[in-house]
């Protein structure tokens, strides 16, 4: 984009024509699911709050607390004078509930990418990831500078043919090779492949890194997320990348591994070593989330029970649905107006289901990203999926009419 300002305002404006401008909202939040504007309320099917613990009283008051005792900012990054009890006992905490050695917290999952990424990988070394990976992980595959290629989505066998035609096969070995993936796909709902590709590692001795985001807490008898569900450990993957603002309902990101990796990643993470750290309130009302992630799995049951009422009633209805068994359900539309429209219709019908455009996900793939949380009501799906129907009939015959 040529540096004038004019440049600027046609290239908005083409964002405009093609329906592709993103637009921000201030909302107020009332309930565990319900979001305010201007005195209207809506039911909330757009968030990561997967157990419903972003409004849980108990997090706030250790937060409260945690803030009365030491204030509200930590002041300084963790090595310098920024890192504090909470923190110290918040990364033990992690370190046991992931099965690891030791845990590390950084300010933003974004950033945890980047340091890992950027940690293990840089010239002369291959970064393979998922087409479809969080775009922080393509980022931290840029940044580092390393060879970067990506397979074609949840294809275990196109991620050893890249292996084998990329500067590893060619060269002797490259020094590091790193395979990198979501555990759960933010956009599609669906499960990598990670026992494939865990013996696709073993197999030509890389790193295998997970972005648990959205498995962590609401996957597994124990929270413990895609790993526990596809019963891998800590030899299967060796660097667990989580974040703490979606089932955990707090905020922040951590990375669990062995003693060595964590003291790596703390010498050599930039985003870790150059930025401010997280509040210790935060620190504290996300140990007080772990407890509840750990102690009542009525809430992932709970969760559960919610997401197949959603997609039986959704499929009943003839619905687009992908193959997700996650909280995260995908209503394919393809065209980026009729997406727009339909979300319209269930803002004015009392649902909040944002509308996904490229380049979130690719050319023709608009869709609804309907999350569901414990916290909705039997109530609350079945009037989302009766709103959702109407509206998908109603602009179906709109495309129809001349």
């Amino acid at each position: 984009m040529r540096c004038r300002p004019e440049a600027l305002r046609e290239a908005l404006a083409d964002l405009d024509r093609r329906g592709l401008r993103r637009r921000r909202e201030t909302l107020g939040r009332a309930g565990v699911t319900s979001l305010l504007q201007a005195g209207r309320r809506w039911v909330n099917f757009s968030s990561n709050d997967y157990l419903g613990l972003a409004s849980e009283p108990a997090l706030s008051a250790a937060m409260c607390n945690a803030a009365a005792a030491g204030g509200a900012g930590s002041g300084a990054s963790h090595l310098i004078t920024g890192h504090g009890p909470e923190h110290d006992a918040l990364e033990r905490e992690l370190a046991e509930f992931t099965g690891r050695e030791r845990a590390l917290l950084f300010s933003t999952g974004y950033m945890a990418n980047l340091g890992v990424v950027t940690a293990l990988a840089g010239r002369g070394d291959v970064v393979l990831e998922d087409r479809l990976d969080h775009a922080s992980l393509i980022d931290a595959a840029l940044l580092s500078r390393a060879t970067f290629a990506r397979y074609a989505h949840c294809d275990t066998a196109a991620a050893e043919r890249e292996l084998a035609r990329g500067p590893a096969a060619r060269d002797g070995g490259a020094r590091s090779a790193l395979i990198v993936t979501d555990g759960v796909f933010s956009m599609d709902g669906d499960l990598a492949p990670l026992p494939a590709l865990a013996a696709l590692a073993r197999r030509h001795e890389a790193w295998l890194i997970v972005d648990d985001a959205h498995g962590l807490g609401v996957l597994g008898a124990r929270g413990g997320g895609s790993l526990e569900h596809f019963g891998l450990d800590a030899d299967d993957v060796p660097v667990l990348i989580g974040t703490l603002g979606k089932a955990f309902g707090s905020f922040g990101a951590f990375v669990a591994g062995d003693a060595d990796l964590i003291e790596w990643l703390l010498q050599r993470a930039r985003t870790y070593i150059y930025t401010t750290a997280l509040p210790e309130p935060v620190a504290a009302a996300t140990r007080a989330a772990l407890r509840i992630v750990r102690d009542e799995p009525q809430r992932r049951a709970r969760l559960l029970e919610l997401t197949a009422r959603f997609r039986a009633a959704a499929l009943a209805h003839g619905l687009p649905l992908t193959a997700s068994a996650t909280p995260i359900q995908p209503v394919l539309v393809g065209a980026v107006s009729r997406c727009a429209a339909i979300s319209n219709c269930l803002r004015d019908a009392g649902y909040w289901v944002t509308a996904i455009r490229p380049p979130t996900v690719p050319e023709g793939a608009a869709r609804l990203r309907v999350t569901l949380s414990a916290a909705h009501t039997d109530t609350e799906v079945d009037g989302l999926v009766e709103a959702l129907a109407r509206a998908w009939e109603t602009t179906a015959t709109r495309e129809q009419a001349p």
